[in-house]
């Protein structure tokens, strides 16, 4: 599928897997199954759900896309994956397309990824969060740069071997 969002951005295309899949399904059924493919393609659920990552992608349905309490702290400062399931209340489903376009977040939030799905993947990934309801706490709020985090987390600098020494490039 593709949207018009603008003509001159880039054409928007869904995942193959996504295409073949939810061209197939329709009605409810058809937004869900489209979602859950959509969340698993996009990659979502490897940040937004706790523990999706370490349990191998056996998380619950009931408890996926509700936050991770766990920072990614890089020279951006330490940010927390947002929970979507209460993010989402916040906004209309025209206000989320317009959100999914503009938005331009902290690494390692892939931003670009939201930018590049149709508007139709867009909508159905809306539709999802939403009818999996609001459920669990807000994200914990941003940590600006050299300020360490009071929460676990992933430090995200690049880090050279000490084999390199200090002539590396040379």
């Amino acid at each position: 599928s593709t949207s018009a969002h603008s003509p001159s951005g880039p054409k928007r295309v869904s995942s193959a897997a996504t295409y073949f899949l939810c061209s197939k399904a329709e009605g409810q059924d058809g937004c869900k199954v489209r979602c859950l493919i959509s969340t698993k393609v996009a990659g979502c659920n490897h940040c937004h759900t706790r523990n999706y990552g370490q349990s191998g992608g056996t998380v619950a349905e009931e408890s996926w896309l509700t936050g991770g309490g766990t920072g990614y702290s890089g020279p951006w400062g330490t940010t927390y994956a947002t929970n979507l399931r209460l993010y989402m209340q916040g906004f209309s489903e025209e206000q989320w397309l317009m959100k999914a376009r503009s938005l331009r977040a902290r690494p390692p939030m892939p931003w670009f990824a939201l930018r590049d799905m149709s508007d139709d993947d867009l909508r159905a990934l809306y539709r999802y969060v939403r009818q999996l309801g609001a459920a669990g706490m807000p994200a914990p709020a941003f940590v600006a740069p050299r300020i360490a985090p009071d929460t676990p987390y992933f430090s995200m600098t690049p880090q050279l071997p000490t084999a390199y020494g200090t002539d590396v490039g040379e």
